[in-house]
């Protein structure tokens, strides 16, 4: 056993002892989820090594990056385990905890199907980008239908310093379809580097778990804190050299969750500002994208911006931990704006 799975191991037995002697359902929350990606994780890369689920690297990406070819993928199963698990034990059973769990697990499927597809059928693009917005699509409006009819949730938005909340009207609807689409695939571009999106989605949704408790949301806290924990238990085997990856089956559904939290909580501004790292890898690729197609220049030595980082002469955990230093300052500063 590794020197990093034992201290991983003794902070999930700590927390576990505290729990028990102090109950606390954030702190039983997280304890749960931890453990439950510690243990799993171990019994998953194996059959995953069996299975020959392993990472294809493209050739286009940064060269250093061939010889993590082969890496078990497809790990998401264990963090998106830890959640449910942890979460399950812990809050509320109540429309907003199984509607939450619902976006989670919608994306998973998503991103499970997408993986399965590229790994075992080996599809390089697995899903199309078509097939990924349908789905999509069905979540948003079941989400809609439940926050509205049973949640009454409202169409107002909430805009920092502003007097009153905006009614958006009938506009709150394509607001939530963005926010799905644009979160789930944010956290997935991020997901580049060795525990580059764990340990940013770690942060942001302990922010998050922040912004539920000032909210009055309590089953969301619940959420939020067995995500991030589940996330930290995954880093101590996907922290760099990474020995599993999680794939799309757990960036798509960790980028749903990030989304369900802004919509539950009605902070959909503060999804930008709390995840302000997903924001940043989105846009660009939005903008080598758009850049290339109309003046065949690059902004950007590689999107997404890990990459370019990576290409200016920074190594891999530089990049990770520098990008993990401002998504905290980020949920920091999210944090502060709303209280």
């Amino acid at each position: 056993m590794s020197f990093r799975l034992l201290l991983f191991c003794g902070i999930a037995a700590l927390l576990a002892i505290s729990a028990a002697t102090n109950p606390n359902p954030l702190l039983a929350a997280g304890s749960v989820s931890l453990i439950t990606v510690l243990v799993l994780c171990p019994l998953l890369i194996p059959l995953l090594h069996r299975l020959k689920f392993g990472q294809s690297i493209r050739a286009e990406g940064p060269k250093s990056h061939q010889a993590k070819s082969g890496t078990p993928t497809m790990g998401g199963v264990a963090i998106i385990m830890g959640i449910v698990i942890g979460t399950l034990c812990v809050a509320d059973i109540s429309a907003e905890i199984m509607l939450t769990l619902f976006i989670m697990l919608g994306h998973f499927a998503l991103g499970f199907l997408d993986d399965y597809l590229k790994v075992v059928k080996k599809q390089n693009l697995g899903l199309k980008a078509k097939q990924k917005f349908v789905g999509q699509i069905v979540i948003a409006i079941v989400t809609m239908i439940v926050a509205r009819t049973i949640l009454n949730i409202d169409t107002d938005l909430w805009v920092p310093l502003a007097d009153a909340p905006v009614d958006l009207g009938v506009f709150y609807y394509p607001l939530v379809l963005f926010v799905m689409v644009g979160a789930s695939n944010a956290v997935n571009l991020t997901d580049g580097l060795d525990g580059l999106a764990a340990g940013t989605v770690a942060v942001a949704m302990s922010a998050y778990a922040a912004i539920s408790i000032a909210t009055g949301a309590d089953n969301l806290a619940v959420f939020a804190v067995a995500t991030a924990a589940a996330c930290v238990g995954f880093l101590a085997f996907n922290a760099h050299p990474a020995k599993v990856f999680m794939g799309d089956t757990g960036s798509l559904a960790l980028g749903g969750a990030f989304a369900a939290m802004g919509i539950l909580t009605h902070t959909e501004f503060l999804l930008a500002v709390v995840g302000v790292i997903f924001v940043a890898e989105a846009l660009s690729v939005i903008i080598q994208v758009v850049s290339f197609q109309t003046t065949g220049k690059r902004v950007f030595r590689m999107s997404p911006l890990h990459h370019h980082f990576e290409l200016g002469g920074w190594s891999e955990w530089k990049t990770v931990t520098v990008f993990w230093g401002v998504g905290l300052i980020a949920g920091i500063v999210g944090v502060l704006i709303y209280g």
